[in-house]
């Protein structure tokens, strides 16, 4: 698996876990919800995205998308 795949699949699952903590919980985990669609609005302008500095850290295979 590459890093970009594994961004959007780590963002998916962030994305879906806020949703279902906000429908259980509380309604102030739906922050998380936008604060993770902010930041891949952001990494579509800039390309840089905090997990993927992370996951490359870790010594996952670069992809295309984050340098």
């Amino acid at each position: 698996m590459n890093l970009d795949r594994l961004v959007f699949r780590f963002a998916g699952i962030i994305l879906l876990v806020s949703i279902l903590l906000a429908v259980v919980h509380s309604y102030y985990w739906l922050i998380l919800t936008a604060f993770v669609g902010v930041n891949m609005i952001q990494a579509s302008f800039t390309g840089f995205c905090p997990a993927a500095k992370v996951f490359k850290a870790f010594g996952v295979e670069p992809g295309q998308l984050f340098d």
